[in-house]
Parts: C-alpha cells; sequence; structure tokens
C-alpha cells in the first residue's frame, strides 16, 4: 500500500506537489483543520496528493472535516476512494453512516473491492445501534450461503470487526459464518466471538478450539476462560479439562494462548499441566507456563516457580520471582533479598516489583528504602509497589519524591499524590511542575495537573488555592499533551492555557518538503532496515510512504544510533515484543514527541508499531507483533513489518539486548 499510486510518482516530484503535500503535512502534524488548505488539496488533480489529504484530515481528527471526505468517496481513483473509507473510520461521525452504507449495500458482490471492506470496517467504528443495523443488513443475505460460498469483501471486514459494535454485535450472525470453508471468513467471525465472549456462542467457540486451523484454536482457546464459564454456566471443570488438552497443542501460539486462560481458573489442582510445560522448546511457552503458575497458586506452584527462579534467560526467573511473591508471600523474601543485593539494576527493579505482590506491612521498610536507590529505574518501580501495599506510607514519601531528579519517580509520586488530593500538597506539587518542565517526558507534568485538578474538585477554597498558587505561577503551557491532560481532568486549567490543538511541532515548511520529498514522491520513500539482536538478526522493511514523519523520525534515531545497546524491555508471548527505550524500563524516550500516523496496514504477524501511552505520544519505542492483532488496527502507527528473522522475533524474551539497528 502506497499514499501516492506509482502512476502519479513522476508528477509528484514536480516542486509544486511538493510544496501541496508539504503543506498538508505540515497541517496534519500539528493537527490543524485548516479547511481551504485541505479543500484545495482533496481537488488537486494529482490522485496522490488527494490521498494524501484524506488521511490528513481523518488523522487531524476534526469531524468539520466529515462533509469534505464524503465529498471525497465520491473520487473516480479507488486509492483515494479506500484512504478516504479508512479516515472517516477515524473520525467515527454518525454523519457518515448512510453514505458508507450506501456505498456497501448498493454495490454488487462481484464488484466490491478495498474501498468497500474500508467502508465496513469504518461502520463498525461509528458503532451504536445504526452501524449494527448496517453490519446485519451486509451479513444477512449471505448467512444461508455461508457453508458453501465466498462471500465479498465487505463480509469479511464485517465478521473481522464486528467485536467493535459490542453489545450489539450480530452474535447470532456471526455464528452461521463459522461453518465456512473461507479461511479468512470463518477467522473473522472466530476472532470477533472470541472478543465478544458472548454465552450464545459456547458451544461454536468449544468446537473451534478442536480446530484444524492452529489460528482459530488460538482465538478460540484465549476466550475459554474461568470467567466465560462462569457467564454461560458451563461446567468450569469440563471447561478447564479443555482447556488444559490445549496446553500441549502442537503450535506454540495455541499453547501459550492456552496457559493464558489456564491461569485464570485460580486451581491449584492444574499446576502440574502448567509445570509441564517450563522445560518446552519454545521460550514464549515457556515464559507463559511461569506466568500461570504463579496465577494457579498453591504449594505446588509456589515450589515449581522457586525452582525456576534460577533458571534461564532472564525472563524466565523475572517472571518466576515475581510470581512467587504473589504465591508464598513472606515466603519469598529470601529470594528477593537476594536479587535486591544484586549491582545490576535489572535485578534490583524485579525485587522491588515482587514487593508489590505480598501484601503485608513486612514489605513497607524495605520498599521504603528502596524509593532511595541510586538506580532511579528501581526507586520508581518502589513507589510504585510500596502505593499498592502501604498507601499511606507511600503518600509520606511521595511529597519527598515530587521533587527527585528523575521525571519518572515524579511521575509515581504525582500518582499516589493525586489519589491522596490533599491541599497540604499544592506547593510541593508546584515544585515538582517547575523542575517537571524540563523533563524529556510528559508524565510527571501530567500526573501533577492531575493531581491539582483533584484537589481543585474539592471545594471552592481549594480551587482558589490551587489557582492563587499554581496557575498564577504558570498562566501558559507549550505541552499540548498537558493541555489535553487538564481538558480531562483540569477544567480550570485547560480555560486558561487553551486548547490542546493546534500543536507547535518544532518544524518548518522546509522540513515538511524535504519529509515529502523523500517519503511520498518515490524518490526514496523504501528502506530496509538490519537489527542484530542476542538472538539473531532480523529484518524490517518500513513503510515510509504510509507513515512519512514517523519513518523519517526513527531513521534518524537509526543515524543517531539511539537503539544500539538498548533492551527489549516488554515481551508478551504470542502478542509482542518491545524496544526503543533507551533508559530500559518502558519509561524513556529521545525527548522526541511523534503525532499517530495511523494507516491502512493492518496488524498481522511480524507487524512493526509504534508504542503509546496514549493519543499522539509517539517515540521512538517500537513494538513487534507475535500473531496478527486486529484490535490494533487504525490505533498504532504501523511504520514497517519483518521480512526475514520472525524465528528470531519468536526467541526473544524480556531482558535481551538489540546490538544495533542499521539501514541496509
Amino acid at each position: 500500500m502506497a499514499a501516492v499510486v506509482p502512476g502519479a510518482a513522476a508528477r509528484a516530484q514536480d516542486p509544486a506537489i511538493v510544496e501541496v503535500l508539504a503543506t498538508v503535512l505540515q497541517a496534519e502534524d500539528a493537527r490543524r483543520f485548516d479547511a481551504a488548505l485541505l479543500t484545495g488539496a482533496a481537488r488537486h488533480a494529482d490522485p496522490g496528493v488527494r490521498q494524501v489529504a484524506a488521511l490528513a484530515v481523518g488523522r487531524i481528527g476534526d469531524r468539520a472535516g466529515t462533509d469534505l471526505l464524503l465529498e471525497m468517496l465520491r473520487d473516480p481513483d479507488s486509492t483515494v476512494q479506500r484512504s478516504v473509507a479508512f479516515a472517516l473510520g477515524l473520525l467515527a461521525d454518525e454523519r457518515a453512516l448512510p453514505t458508507l452504507r450506501e456505498l456497501v449495500v448498493n454495490t454488487p458482490p462481484d464488484r466490491q473491492h478495498d474501498v468497500h471492506a474500508e467502508a465496513m470496517t469504518a461502520i463498525t467504528k461509528l458503532g451504536g445501534t445504526g452501524a449494527a443495523a448496517a453490519v446485519r443488513e451486509v451479513l444477512g443475505p449471505w448467512v444461508s450461503r455461508a457453508a458453501s460460498t465466498v462471500p465479498p469483501v465487505s463480509v469479511d471486514a464485517a465478521l473481522t470487526d464486528a467485536w467493535r459494535l459490542g453489545a450489539e454485535a450480530p452474535v447470532e450472525l456471526l455464528i452461521e459464518f463459522t461453518v465456512s470453508p473461507v479461511r479468512r471468513v470463518k477467522l473473522g467471525a472466530i476472532y470477533s466471538l472470541a472478543r465478544l465472549r458472548p454465552p450464545a456462542a459456547s458451544d461454536v467457540l468449544l468446537l473451534a478450539s478442536d480446530d484444524a486451523d492452529a489460528e482459530v484454536r488460538a482465538y478460540a482457546v484465549r476466550a475459554l476462560t474461568a470467567s466465560y464459564a462462569d457467564t454461560t454456566g458451563l461446567d468450569r471443570s469440563a471447561l478447564a479439562a479443555r482447556v488444559r488438552r490445549l496446553v500441549s497443542d502442537e503450535d506454540a501460539h495455541v499453547r501459550i494462548n492456552a496457559l493464558r486462560s489456564l491461569g485464570t481458573y485460580r486451581d491449584s489442582a492444574l499446576v502440574t499441566t502448567a509445570g509441564d510445560r517450563v522445560a518446552d522448546g519454545d521460550l514464549g511457552v515457556r515464559v507463559q507456563a511461569v506466568l500461570t503458575l504463579g496465577d494457579l497458586g498453591g504449594a505446588a506452584a509456589g515450589a515449581a516457580l522457586r525452582d525456576q527462579v534460577g533458571r534461564r534467560p532472564f525472563a524466565v526467573r523475572r517472571a518466576a520471582l515475581i510470581g512467587l511473591a504473589r504465591v508464598a508471600g513472606t515466603a519469598a523474601l529470601d529470594l528477593v533479598g537476594e536479587w535486591l543485593a544484586n549491582p545490576d539494576w535489572t535485578f534490583r527493579l524485579a525485587g522491588a516489583e515482587a514487593l508489590g505482590h505480598i501484601p503485608k506491612d513486612t514489605v513497607i521498610p524495605w520498599l521504603t528504602y528502596l524509593t532511595q536507590d541510586e538506580d532511579p529505574r528501581v526507586a520508581a518501580v518502589a513507589l510504585t509497589s510500596l502505593a499498592a501495599v502501604g498507601p499511606d506510607t507511600a503518600t509520606v514519601w511521595s511529597r519527598q519524591l515530587i521533587t527527585h531528579r528523575d521525571a519518572v519517580v515524579r511521575a509515581a509520586a504525582a500518582d499516589r499524590l493525586a489519589a491522596a488530593a490533599n491541599p497540604a500538597d499544592i506547593d510541593r506539587l508546584v515544585a515538582g511542575f517547575r523542575l517537571a518542565l524540563r523533563d524529556s517526558i510528559a508524565d510527571a507534568r501530567i500526573g501533577i495537573v492531575t493531581a491539582l485538578g483533584r484537589i481543585a474538585e474539592r471545594g471552592f477554597a481549594e480551587r482558589v488555592a490551587v489557582e492563587d498558587r499554581f496557575l498564577a505561577a504558570f498562566p501558559t503551557v507549550d505541552d499540548y499533551l498537558v493541555r489535553r491532560a487538564a481538558l480531562e481532568r483540569f477544567p480550570e486549567a485547560a480555560r486558561r492555557w487553551g486548547p490542546p490543538t493546534p500543536i507547535e511541532t518544532g518544524r518548518g515548511l522546509q522540513d515538511y518538503r524535504e519529509i515529502a520529498r523523500r517519503s511520498l514522491t518515490g524518490a526514496g520513500g523504501g528502506q530496509t532496515l538490519i537489527v542484530d539482536t542476542d538472538r539473531g538478526r532480523i529484518t524490517i522493511d518500513l513503510f515510509a510512504r504510509d507513515a512519512p514523519i514517523s519513518v523519517t523520525v526513527f531513521l534518524q534515531f537509526v543515524d543517531q544510533r539511539v537503539f544500539d545497546g538498548t533492551l527489549w524491555h516488554r515481551v508478551v508471548p504470542n502478542f509482542v515484543i518491545q524496544g526503543g527505550d533507551p533508559r530500559g524500563d518502558g519509561w524513556g524516550g529521545p525527548g522526541v514527541v511523534l503525532r499517530d500516523e495511523v494507516n491502512r496496514n493492518r496488524y498481522q504477524r511480524g507487524t512493526v508499531g509504534l508504542a503509546l501511552s496514549g493519543p499522539d505520544t509517539g517515540g521512538s519505542q517500537f513494538f513487534i507483533t507475535h500473531s496478527p492483532q486486529p484490535h490494533l488496527d487504525g490505533i498504532y502507527t504501523v511504520i514497517g513489518r519483518v521480512i526475514s528473522g520472525m524465528d528470531v522475533v519468536d526467541l526473544t524474551t524480556q531482558g535481551d539486548r538489540i546490538r544495533s539497528i542499521r539501514r541496509q
């Protein structure tokens, strides 16, 4: 998929076209809806410009652009139309429903293509009874032929994305399509049912858990949890027995999902089943088996976890230590103490996290001491754990730590002071905010604004105090993330500081010209990265045309060697591996904040996306998916896809290192 159609590449290198593309990118990046600019681009002679304009309208997110997109849906170029349909899904304006519905319903099946699939997905994103009725209207005529016919692409999309409708989803129709001989149709129906977990689908999900297709089994078993047994009235023991069988499935992804579901039963009688997998040949299965032992509990689980604390790799040891703390409580303190004495900060951090799972007064002095650890990454986790087991003590220490030198420690302290909402903390929070203005990440600033907003909510006197001592000192704030947080949590601050958009991006028009020329004109849009890791080599193709600003900045990080020597700091088996954090604890970044460039690329196995802590908060952290994850589509920016080395991705565990990333 390209943001500029191949036939337009030569024209797109024209300086006049580059100029239009640059101005559109600038408006999009600033989240500024410029009606005249975008209307002009939407009616441009070049279809590539029109396509970029459509995506920009959707990404900006202002529903003032709905009418323009509806006009563009009649564009003669299908590549423009599909981007328009995608953009309408981003806006999720119900005014678009009649037009989207008409496009899908009134197009004969043999004339449907990607545009109609995107229109169907957009309808599901609108949600509500109207969208649900449109989905029923699309699926209904094909139910009687589900077992023998290949339906149009709009049916595929309706099935895969029906889960977005929640309680409005047409469960009875989804069930009918699970008998389809067409793999993508069956997968879509099972995926939505597995996410919705309706009682009416219990028989279908049970049947699907024995399907010949491993992906179908993986979706189905993920739904067969203890809570699903309770919801449906199924016998817990019988359902657990079904899940137990799948823990030994031939496919590693099925085994992982089965172990995850098994843990929800919290039954120590299932420990042997999980314990059998701690020696599994697949590292992801091993890690999940250890996590499941922690969920199941009991003396046998504790013994198995204690044994695994000394095993390799680090991810297994870490999961075992935390699981042992959950299962054995204070009896795990001997091993936790050994980890806390380790000079390696990653061990002390895991120890501090483990202490947060021992709800006893015994651990409060330990955690209090750890909040003063020389490594702020350990101190931040210790304070978070302290808040879990000793909230009052955590509040006392947060009053000191709100002015800590580290941004993440201050963010953790702000969260605790927000929970306390004590007017006596106003001056401390003001001092912390002053320090936080220099932070490269916004978390402490956002946390402090949230805390002050909660204090202001307590009454008239508190509101006046916050206004006099905080807002008077900070009459303006440049950070759009802080202004957005104020809009949600501190109305008076939002009124004084103004709306979060438009955003001052720090880039000039010449920067956007260069990005447009390199990424959107066919003059350098393709890039391949070589990622060398402890486990081997991964090769990634970047999608510069689909996420031009994000890929441009990502390549700058590569050239600056930002990633070299960093950790895969988060690995969730059969979900993602995540890296790119210079701090190594999941909180860090290079001081650059990226706006989302969500695009039509779907999260399949090996998709590379940018991690977020909320909308428009991208940075250097990225992830790679182990398996299809449709629920991420249209939410996280896709920047590329693995073209070789997925075996390395599968082998990667938390704590493994990225040795280097370089351009090919």
